[in-house]
């Protein structure tokens, strides 16, 4: 295995792969991020088809939920397990495959400056549906505002989070949500979020995504006012 992290690199960085039925594509995304990094965990949300099996056959280590309790939940488990074995930092990138892993040397470059680092696809956006580009712009809009400072997609799941950020601004939500909410707290908390464009494997990810316009929108959207009013308490 060859890996992008020299001698030189101080920080010690695994990559977490939340999966939930995604066989056909987990062992890819991990074969291709264990090329890169020197640990791979691919944790598993109750997936009732072989996710685990293949995630295992492509050398990651798995971790599993009896039943899916949702991205957040998963994260926040893994975020617990790779800190608690001394890492410095999490790349987080989903197991459909839309994430490259050969891009995450671009959030590597970024994380020695950053906190928090977006993997971004507004560049991309006109290769997605119309309603899925509206609302990601408007979500972004909309949390931007929350958070006090301009991003311009914080919907992306492909992001370097560092350990200090985590331990500092929690990761409570259990599902989509989660993601959103982070963003607000680290940013009012001073953290520094930095973005970076990335390649994606397909731009529109409505096909393999699990996510439920409706409710995960109402979801997120209680889940960040909450965030942004903790910060004045």
């Amino acid at each position: 295995m060859s890996s992008i992290l020299s001698s030189s690199t101080p920080l010690r960085i695994a990559a977490v792969i939340p999966a939930y039925q995604a066989a056909p594509s987990v062992g890819a995304v991990a074969r291709g991020a264990l090329a890169l990094l020197p640990e791979v965990l691919v944790f598993d949300d109750g997936s009732t088809d072989a996710t685990a099996e293949e995630a295992g056959r492509a050398g990651a280590r798995v971790i599993s939920f009896p039943e899916n309790r949702g991205k957040g939940a998963a994260l926040r488990a893994a975020f617990t397990d790779l800190f608690g074995r001394g890492y410095d930092g999490v790349i987080t990138l989903d197991a459909d495959g839309q994430h490259l892993p050969e891009e995450i040397p671009k959030l590597l470059a970024a994380a020695p400056e950053a906190d928090l680092v977006l993997g971004v696809r507004d560049h991309l956006f006109a290769g997605m549906s119309a309603l899925r580009r509206a609302s990601n712009r408007f979500s972004s809009k909309a949390i931007s505002f929350a958070a006090g400072q301009p991003l311009s997609d914080i919907q992306t799941g492909f992001r370097f989070y560092a350990r200090c950020l985590v331990e500092t601004v929690g990761f409570p939500e259990s599902r989509f949500e989660a993601e959103s909410a982070v963003v607000v707290r680290a940013a009012r908390r001073g953290f520094r979020i930095v973005s970076v464009p990335v390649r994606l494997g397909f731009a529109d990810g409505r096909l393999t995504s699990h996510y439920r316009p409706l409710l995960d929108s109402l979801r997120i959207a209680g889940a960040v006012t909450r965030a942004r009013l903790e910060m004045r308490k």
